[in-house]
């Protein structure tokens, strides 16, 4: 078969097997962190805090982290800290001259903006690190605090610490996603995230056929029919991540010396879905406000209603936000105008628009075209989950129908993938190589 083949050719290459057995380990050392307990904590009273992870932005955090929200473990806090200060930090490079200025000095304004993404997380995790440890409290018995009750620790001196412990374990992970990055094969920080993503989807698989196989009268064709529809969702969610609209660019010739640049035509890739999943997670934050209603009996009940996560209201109101916040967020992260000066200065131009101010105004018309449908998809996909546990899936599998879970997943595997593929691409005219021709793994 091809596939053995492939992976045969993929083991011949001294550096792509290196670097797989070097993420491998990586990864290998972050799961086993995330099973390990704050000091000072019982871990057999954490039931309570682990349900309480399972839905909302609580469970988005706990998903990102592979499960370590709920243990409270040492990486708890995981790479969201880093997220949140990534995110900042470009958007201020859109709103910001300074930081503007550093994405275009290159090589040296970008290691300026990754120092500054670090002190910035930094800072993130001392506010996150002792919220985190107020839900703890919160959630699990005041005897599961072992460090206080029979070592005598005050409350504050074992947050203090606990947060101490947080932030290290935050930095480790951070540093784990660099040093994939660099040595291992793919994005490091995408990496961890889906990883975390995909261990849950065996309990999840496993609670879903248990549950279906209960059934006395046609359980197993139900599990048949919601892998048959999982399977079609995940082929939308792969359309989606990689469909672009292809700008043509034509460079013009020059010549120096003796040999002759440009005279070559070029394609602008621009993604249908430019934002992400960054819609989604944005949205996700944003209804959990309505929460907050809960507390006056003359509005609890539109808070059950706007908090209902299979309900229309809620769902529609959901799927409202991600079309805004998608419009938002493109906007803000795709300049024609940055795009219209870099061809201009390559001397480049698209053919039958002039350069300059007709460039920037038919980019921008091209992204307002195919950002209206991409955000449309990226809000069906969003709810789907919803849809699913309306159709009786239970909420753990339900969450791989679709929304953030499978839009990180899809996106990571298909980038993991590419840069394999390059790397077999560089090697095939060294012999590794038996078939002929690679057209990418999608010919696979």
């Amino acid at each position: 078969m091809r596939f053995i083949e492939t992976i045969k050719n993929i083991f011949k290459i001294e550096e792509l097997r290196k670097r797989l057995v070097y993420t491998f380990l990586l990864i290998l050392v972050y799961r086993l962190g995330c099973f390990v307990v704050l000091p000072g904590i019982d871990a057999s009273m954490l039931a309570t805090l682990q349900d309480s992870t399972q839905e909302g932005l609580v469970g988005l955090l706990n998903m990102f982290s592979g499960g370590a929200f709920g243990n409270a473990s040492i990486f708890a806090l995981g790479v969201m800290p880093y997220i949140s200060a990534s995110i900042v930090i470009q958007l201020l490079g859109v709103f910001v001259p300074y930081f503007r200025k550093l994405q275009m000095e290159g090589e040296s304004g970008r290691k300026k903006m990754n120092q500054m993404t670090r002190w910035l997380t930094v800072a993130i995790i001392c506010i996150q690190g002792p919220a985190y440890m107020a839900a703890v409290h919160s959630q699990i018995p005041s005897a599961a605090f072992v460090a206080v009750n029979q070592l005598g620790w005050s409350n504050f001196m074992f947050n203090l610490v606990s947060t101490v412990i947080l932030m290290a374990g935050s930095m480790f992970v951070m540093w784990l996603g660099e040093r994939i990055t660099d040595r291992g094969i793919g994005n490091g920080i995408s990496l961890i995230i889906m990883i975390g993503i995909v261990a849950r989807l065996p309990y999840a698989l496993f609670a879903e056929i248990g549950e279906k196989l209960s059934i006395n009268n046609g359980g197993l064709l139900l599990i048949i029919v919601e892998l048959l529809v999982w399977f079609f969702v995940i082929i939308a969610a792969i359309s989606l991540v990689q469909a672009v609209r292809r700008v043509p660019v034509q460079y013009a010739k020059r010549v120096v010396g003796n040999r002759q640049y440009g005279g070559v035509r070029q394609y602008i890739p621009l993604k249908i879905n430019a934002a992400g999943v960054m819609p989604i997670i944005f949205a996700q934050a944003l209804m959990l406000f309505p929460l907050i209603f809960a507390r006056w009996d003359a509005t609890r009940g539109l808070a059950a209603t706007l908090g209902n996560y299979t309900g229309f209201w809620y769902n529609f109101i959901f799927f409202f936000l991600i079309v805004v916040f998608t419009w938002f967020y493109t906007a803000v992260t795709v300049n024609p105008t940055m795009m219209a000066e870099s061809m201009k200065r390559d001397g480049g131009f698209i053919p039958g628009v002039k350069p300059g101010k007709k460039t920037v105004e038919y980019l921008d018309a091209i992204m307002t075209r195919v950002t209206l449908p991409g955000s449309f998809a990226l809000g069906i996909i969003a709810i789907l989950p919803a849809i699913a546990m309306i159709f009786g899936i239970n909420n753990q599998f339900a969450s791989f129908y679709g929304g953030t879970s499978l839009l990180i997943l899809v996106g990571v595997v298909l980038d993991t993938l590419q840069r394999v593929e390059s790397y077999l691409l560089m090697r095939h005219y060294d012999g590794l190589m038996k078939t002929g021709r690679i057209s990418g793994r999608s010919g696979m």
